[in-house]
Formats: structure tokens, C-alpha cells, sequence
């Protein structure tokens, strides 16, 4: 059993730890008991996770004293709505649970950001942990406590920095994971590689190998929690985690969410790097590399969507401040820098990308 450390001491988050382990779902309740007092428990997971995972961890939760609900929402992006955070609200509320009790964050990244989210609002704020069933929330939405949904004009526009309690991830859940949605999960470790670490990189070449999966998620996990204890708040450095992020959520929007998140970042990431090799941000073989690595992992690297577009969607980033957009650039495997972009001047940006 492999634990992480993830401390936010600047806002007042307490620290919490990444378990990982397999075997790990029977004994979520001892987990969690080591967090929180046993009370009422909310298991908020789609209509796909139910199914695999809800009884195994209810019946553990149960087993240490807690007391357990289910929130259950209909899979797919479409449903990260308010109207979802709504009636989750509205479930808590008729079901009595006050600031002492627990949210339990059971499936993907929209599960977590979802639970997150209501968590950090019901009552101005209650506990919850998080066990991701997704490579994708494994290495990268579980940690750092980003929270939210969805608006008409754009990916995550409403959302909270609220951190759980703990996050508990079984790599033997992954097991169940359907091709297209451990290839999501990849995008987001190869992104961790592109701007953190050579040798995570590495691991991808020629496709990602099953019994190297424990170590990405481990690697993919310290990588962020220390980008996290720096800038919980992306006041800075933890802006690096959006490589590519800013054209891949303009794909999604643009598809209408019928692109998957994990394929619209590989795709932006394949679009920002050579644009940076044709700045001199980067070399052409950095570029390079980049693309063959995501294509050896069956992941896009091209989109049928225009430079006019991708432009027309990313102007609502998060990222942007007055008439400046922040862009994440690779310069080389292992290294990034944030470099400030005029509003006007992204799409001339993302064309060179695109040709």
C-alpha cells in the first residue's frame, strides 16, 4: 500500500493522503472511519458505477458504523449541471444530513467534481472522500481538490477549490474500465510526463504497458500533490496542469461533449506542441514525440473543428484575465512554461498548430 501526502497548510485544507493499493474498495469504510467519525454517508456515483461498486462499498461503510444513501445520476457530461448539484442539494436536505456527515465520491472525474462541489456548498461546506473507478481521476481529477460542473457557455465556469478527506484508488477497479475511457486517462498521464517528468514519459512509449498502470498512477499522483502544496489555488504554477486543456475544453464544447475529455486534450496538446515548434518554443523532435507517444496510445491528435472555431469557444477560458490568455507550452519532455498570449492573438497561435 503506497501513501501520498497531499498538504495545504497556506488555506487551511487539512492534509490528506492518496491511497493506493489494490484490493483496496473493502476497505474503504476502515478508510474512511480513519478521516471521520461514522455517520450518514452519501455514495454519489453514476448509473454505470452502481452496478460494479456501490454494494462493495456501501456494505464496507456499513460494516464501520455508517449509516449510507445513494445519490445516483445518469452517466455523461451532459449531466455535470447544476441541475444535477441541485438535486443532489435537495437529496441531503430531505434526508437530514448536517455538517458532521460524509460524501462519498464513488466513479469518475465528473462523479468527483460533482460530489466536490455539492460538498463544498451544502451547508457552506461538509466532508468528502474521494475513490475514483477511472485512470483519468486516478492520476489527475481525484487530487488537488478542483470542483464543479458545467455551464451553457463552457466546461467546469462554475466550481470550488474544496479538498477531500482522503482519496482511495484500487487499480484493480480498472479492470472493468472500457478501452475509450483508460485512454482518457492516459492523455491526462502523458500530460503529467510532458510537463513534469521524462522518465514518466518514458513509460508511454510504444503504448503503456498493464503492469507499469501502479506506477503511473503513483508517479501521476506525487507530481501533482506537489504542484498542489505549492498553489492550491492556480494563482501560479499549478496552471502548468492545463497543458492543452484550453483547446481540448473549446473541442469538447464545439462537439457538443460527444468528444471525450481525455481525446480532446491529446488532440489540444498535439495542436499546442507544434504550434511551440514552429514558435522555436520548443524543437520539432520534442513535438514530435509528443504526438507519436499519444498516437502509440490510441489517442487523436488531429480535429475536422477550424482555428476560427476553437478560438471562438477557448476566449471563455478560465484562464483568461481582461485580453490575456495564459497558454501552457511545452518546451522540452519533463518542462513547460506559462506564456501570456493578447486574446487576438491565440488564433493566429492555434492555426500554426493545426497546419
Amino acid at each position: 500500500m503506497r501513501r501520498i501526502p497531499v498538504e495545504v497548510p497556506a488555506h487551511g485544507a487539512k492534509p490528506y493522503d492518496v491511497i493506493i493499493s489494490g484490493e483496496l474498495l473493502d476497505e474503504a469504510g476502515k478508510i474512511a472511519k480513519n478521516v471521520v467519525k461514522p455517520c450518514k454517508a452519501l455514495i454519489f456515483t453514476d448509473n454505470n458505477v452502481v452496478p460494479l461498486y456501490a454494494d462493495i462499498v456501501e456494505k464496507s461503510l456499513a460494516n464501520e458504523g455508517f449509516k449510507v444513501f445513494r445519490f445516483i445520476y445518469e452517466s455523461g457530461e451532459d449531466r455535470k449541471n447544476l441541475q444535477t448539484v441541485e438535486a443532489a442539494l435537495n437529496y441531503l436536505t430531505e434526508n437530514e444530513f448536517t455538517r458532521t456527515d460524509l460524501i462519498v465520491a464513488l466513479g469518475g472525474g465528473i462523479s468527483g467534481d460533482l460530489a466536490g462541489f455539492t460538498a463544498s456548498i451544502y451547508l457552506r461546506g461538509i466532508e468528502f472522500i474521494q475513490i475514483p473507478t477511472t485512470l483519468l481521476a486516478m492520476v489527475d481529477s481525484s487530487v488537488g481538490g478542483k470542483t464543479g460542473c458545467n455551464l451553457a457557455g463552457g466546461k467546469n465556469l462554475a466550481g470550488a477549490f474544496y479538498q477531500p478527506r482522503c482519496v482511495i484508488c484500487d487499480p484493480d477497479v480498472l479492470e472493468t474500465l472500457p478501452p475509450e475511457q483508460f485512454a482518457c486517462g492516459v492523455a491526462e498521464a502523458v500530460k503529467t510526463g510532458i510537463l513534469g517528468s521524462t522518465q514518466l514519459f518514458d513509460l508511454f512509449r510504444g503504448g503503456l504497458r498493464k503492469n507499469d498502470i501502479p506506477a503511473v498512477i503513483e508517479e501521476c499522483v506525487s507530481i501533482k500533490a506537489r504542484i498542489v502544496q505549492e498553489d492550491e489555488k492556480e494563482a501560479g504554477i499549478r496552471k502548468v496542469l492545463n497543458l492543452g486543456h484550453t483547446v481540448g475544453h473549446a473541442i469538447e464544447k464545439i462537439s457538443s461533449y460527444t468528444i471525450p475529455h481525455g481525446y480532446a486534450v491529446a488532440t489540444g496538446m498535439s495542436i499546442i506542441a507544434r504550434a511551440c515548434a514552429k514558435e522555436g518554443i520548443c524543437s520539432s523532435q520534442t513535438a514530435q514525440d509528443i504526438v507519436i507517444v499519444l498516437k502509440e496510445n490510441g489517442l487523436p491528435v488531429e480535429t475536422s473543428f477550424s482555428a476560427d472555431e476553437i478560438y471562438s469557444v477557448a476566449v471563455l477560458d478560465k484562464k483568461r484575465k481582461n485580453d490575456v490568455i495564459t497558454l501552457v507550452l511545452p518546451q522540452k519532455i519533463g518542462s513547460c512554461l506559462l506564456k501570456e498570449y493578447d486574446v487576438k492573438a491565440v488564433k493566429s497561435f492555434f492555426e500554426k498548430g493545426l497546419t
